[in-house]
């Protein structure tokens, strides 16, 4: 068996700032085959017993892009974690390569692991959705399952008849963080990532975090997205710089404000209009004059 490290130093950095550093190996080393339940990835999802840390595996081509988003995503948690920068991209705590070779068979196994953080970790969300901004092929039937994920379609479903509202400081940073975190995937080539937000009723509470981070916009996206712009179908897959516009205006739609006591309304501007009377009067109105003593 082998066991390969990436990144040893910053990846410890992040964790000892995030106070997971003391109980990562015992989390690691319990973990059971979890079905994520929602997106279309052929990856392999581990989930440690402690419900603490998620595992992906990454295939080859994400592998790469994975390596060459890593000195970026250091830089952007450097800032998070350090100067306050506002930002809800889910914690990578750890990047690992496991090689296990059957000496009887031959055979071996050879994964990619990324480690994540469990956004969910001590909470019992009513609901959870994935939303990427898109209305296309972006609605599921759902079958009130716990943990089922629902998507963009569902959610705007939802809010028609129980609207989300978070507090005046809550929605600003949302907000903030938001901008800042997909002006930094759109600087980095990334798209189709998702901002998970899940409704925790008991506590009434948003859960919200920024996953999928590291698809990177290759040469197969762009031919993809040109064959579709100019056929009659709206293309799935926009550029980084489409996505972050897309992006950032449907979360500002899905999450509002809460007015409070200091809420300042606009006032409805109604324009006043000078009433004009026509000189010359019906014989309606001449009967109406007479009926009522005029």
């Amino acid at each position: 068996m082998l066991c390969k490290v990436f990144y040893a130093e910053q990846f410890d950095a992040v964790r000892r700032k995030c106070g997971v550093a003391e109980r990562i190996v015992e989390s690691l080393s319990r973990c059971l085959k979890w079905d994520s339940k929602g997106g279309k990835t052929k990856s392999v999802f581990l989930k440690t017993l402690d419900d603490r840390l998620v595992l992906k595996s990454l295939s080859p081509i994400e592998t790469q892009a994975f390596l060459r988003f890593a000195p970026a995503y250091f830089r952007i948690m450097s800032e998070a974690l350090f100067h306050a920068l506002p930002s809800v991209i889910a914690k990578m705590l750890g990047f690992y390569q496991i090689v296990i070779k059957n000496p009887v068979t031959g055979v071996e196994f050879n994964w990619f692991l990324l480690v994540m953080e469990n956004l969910f970790y001590d909470r019992s969300p009513t609901r959870i959705f994935d939303l990427k901004g898109s209305m296309r092929n972006r609605r599921i039937q759902s079958t009130g399952e716990q943990n089922e994920v629902l998507l963009d379609e569902n959610m705007v479903e939802f809010i028609y008849e129980s609207p989300l509202f978070a507090r005046e400081h809550s929605k600003k940073l949302l907000r903030a963080s938001v901008y800042n975190d997909t002006l930094f995937l759109s600087r980095q080539n990334v798209m189709d990532y998702s901002l998970m937000i899940a409704i925790d009723e008991d506590r009434k509470e948003l859960v919200v975090g920024i996953i999928d981070c590291i698809r990177t916009y290759t040469w197969d996206k762009k031919l993809e997205s040109w064959i579709k712009d100019r056929g009659k179908n709206r293309p799935t897959v926009t550029s980084p710089r489409e996505y972050k516009s897309r992006f950032r205006e449907a979360m500002g739609r899905y999450v509002l404000q809460a007015p409070d006591c200091w809420h300042q309304f606009q006032a409805l501007q109604i324009e006043a209009r000078p009433t004009r009377f026509d000189d010359r009067v019906s014989s309606q109105d001449m009967e109406f004059e007479q009926a009522i003593g005029v």
